[in-house]
């Protein structure tokens, strides 16, 4: 049926196909036997081996079970759900969390549900599938702007007329590693709302994946630029990155997550996610707030890693976080690059389009690197 589609796909080099492990997720991965260091994983303190985590869902598994048999509104859930709930709460800085089963469940429920018709919607052209795909299920009006361009943002804020109007953003974008401007952007919408003519009618809906964990001592992108939480601001975030588990989330006031919770098809129709996995989400947090070195390793790691590709005339198109993208030119050359280090015995996958409209190798440093791993890295793209 679908034989036509999938030879174009593979006559433009765009066919992907899955590499599946055996071994644990981590800085080195066995594929086939064979060992290579892992350059492709978001698990960016290397947390999803650790032994808190497997201790704390172990403990779980033993007291809860494993499957929660229903959503949360029909008894799937555990207590800690709600341990963690307030824990990732306080973590933010908000009155109120929720967890979600993903963070695209997160966003492809969050968005139609606080987006009305007669609503707009401003997305940064540059978001998340995820974040596309919420504003294609809502029935608000979508507009794009330019990649973290707050001139063309505000032009088309002012233009509209809407009842309420919600921008949305990734705070760290994850195919390219830049950072949204996103104390420009509370400015903007602290000014709009100002406004006597529409008091309180905008938005601002941070999506925190990448940056959880990661930017401002792990607590995110409100706490990377110094910006204290709003009832008009809506962090979503996930725990299966920086944090190593599984599960996303959703942090706000009171009153905005008691509406999701209510409205949300993703959450009010999903099983909930397994106690273990809440567990070790719960472990992974605890952590973060204990070792602040984890961190502290994963920026260095980070930054000797993209000095060493600067150094070496490599374009990192603009990275400023441990996500970085190696500018390798054509589809084919970019496939050529990843075959190659692949024999070299690192694991960087090619991404290509429609993922990214220029093809790259997406570098992602992590805190479990050691210096022998960069210094490979390095000299194998030497």
């Amino acid at each position: 049926m679908f034989s036509k589609q999938l030879k174009f796909l593979r006559e433009k080099n765009l066919l992907r196909e899955i590499e599946n492990r055996n071994s644990p997720q981590g800085a080195h991965i066995k594929i086939d036997g064979k060992e290579y260091i892992n350059f492709s994983s978001n698990d960016y303190l290397g947390l999803a081996n650790h032994p808190a985590l497997l201790r704390a869902s172990q403990r779980a598994i033993k007291k809860f079970g494993f499957g929660s048999g229903a959503s949360r509104l029909l008894c799937g859930g555990s207590i800690l759900h709600e341990e963690l709930e307030k824990k990732i709460a306080g973590f933010k800085g908000t009155e109120s969390a929720l967890v979600f089963n993903s963070g695209y469940a997160a966003n492809t429920g969050i968005i139609p549900a606080i987006a009305e018709e007669g609503d707009a919607i401003f997305s940064d052209e540059l978001n998340h599938a995820s974040i596309i795909d919420g504003c294609r299920l809502s029935r608000a009006k979508t507009y794009i702007y330019k990649h973290k361009n707050t001139g063309h943002l505000e032009n088309l804020i002012r233009k509209t007329k809407s009842k309420r109007k919600i921008v949305v953003t990734d705070s760290v974008f994850s195919m390219d590693g830049d950072i949204a401007p996103l104390k420009e952007l509370h400015e903007l919408c602290f000014t709009l709302n100002s406004m006597p003519s529409a008091p309180c009618s905008l938005l601002l809906y941070i999506d925190d994946a990448h940056a959880t964990g990661v930017l401002g001592k792990g607590r995110g992108s409100l706490e990377h630029f110094g910006i204290k939480p709003k009832p008009w601001i809506i962090q979503m975030g996930t725990f299966s990155k920086a944090l190593g588990s599984f599960g996303a989330f959703v942090a706000g006031s009171k009153d905005t997550i008691e509406f999701i919770l209510n409205t949300t098809r993703s959450f009010i129709f999903s099983t909930a996610l397994p106690p273990c996995i809440i567990a070790a989400s719960i472990a992974a947090l605890e952590l973060i707030e204990k070792k602040p070195a984890l961190i502290k390793k994963l920026w260095s790691n980070r930054d000797k890693t993209a000095k060493g590709l600067t150094k070496l005339g490599y374009d990192i198109m603009g990275s400023e976080t441990p996500i970085i993208p190696v500018k390798t030119g054509s589809i084919e050359n970019t496939l050529k690059t990843s075959r190659y280090l692949l024999k070299k015995g690192i694991f960087a996958p090619a991404i290509r389009p429609p993922t990214v409209k220029e093809p790259r190798i997406r570098i992602t440093v992590t805190a479990a690197h050691t210096d022998e791993d960069i210094e490979k890295l390095i000299k194998e793209l030497s």
